[in-house]
């Protein structure tokens, strides 16, 4: 997650990334709304509002609007190690958040600040040695019994690996499976993790999505989150 390889990429990037899933036959912005749509459901059924979220390597701000639109009277921060994709976050969503520029290892917050963290296909970017230490920044600015969700590709998936591959700002990301990713997140002290598999029917078959609800335990879906619950200590 170098500051200078997403500068290089913030311009072009949903260029890019629309030309990477166009095999799907859906948009970033499809990609971008089922996350935040899944995290609002889920939160909506435990009777939780956040009242201060951060969004954790929020690059250009796709998540922002959707996120805005499910938590309208939440205070959103977008975290991003990327100077250039703030710039542009920024001037896409004019007041709509706080955009805090960070130096990719130490989260710039107090201990609890946060009810809600997240984190959209971000890990993948990160080099295997820091993700721990990230993690455990994560766990350190959440609340007590605050929630985290974290989106990755699952490379089971054969989609997802194509698309990963044919993505110019994908070159140096390295998928996680959702194994690897619990024991990372243990071993950050964020343990008892939920993990939910997503999108298993691309927009061909979008009249089976319904189904999706019956199969979110199989590990083939293209990508999958991991929820935590900080618990109250």
């Amino acid at each position: 997650m170098l500051e200078a390889e997403f500068d290089q990429f913030a311009r072009e990037y949903q260029e890019q990334h629309a030309a990477s899933i166009r095999l799907s036959g859906e948009t970033p912005e499809f990609f971008a709304k089922y996350k935040i749509d899944d995290v609002a459901a889920t939160l909506a059924q435990a009777g939780v509002t956040p009242r201060r979220i951060l969004d954790f390597g929020a690059g250009v701000g796709n998540s922002l609007g959707h996120m805005r639109r499910a938590f309208p009277d939440s205070e959103i921060v977008l975290l991003d190690p990327s100077r250039e994709s703030l710039d542009i976050a920024r001037k896409r969503f004019p007041g709509q958040g706080v955009f805090a520029h960070f130096d990719g290892r130490t989260i710039p917050f107090a201990d609890g600040s946060f009810d809600l963290a997240f984190a959209a296909c971000v890990f993948h970017h990160i080099p295997e040695t820091l993700q721990v230490g990230l993690l455990a920044e994560i766990g350190r600015v959440m609340a007590d019994g605050g929630s985290f969700f974290l989106f990755e590709h699952n490379p089971w998936n054969p989609l997802t690996t194509h698309a990963v591959r044919n993505c110019a700002f994908d070159e140096n990301a390295v998928l996680i499976t959702s194994r690897e990713m619990r024991g990372r997140l243990a071993a950050a002290g964020l343990s008892h993790t939920r993990i939910v598999y997503r999108i298993f029917f691309p927009r061909l078959l979008a009249r089976l999505r319904p189904l999706e609800r019956f199969l979110t335990k199989i590990p083939v879906g293209a990508q999958y989150f991991a929820h935590v619950v900080k618990p109250a200590v």
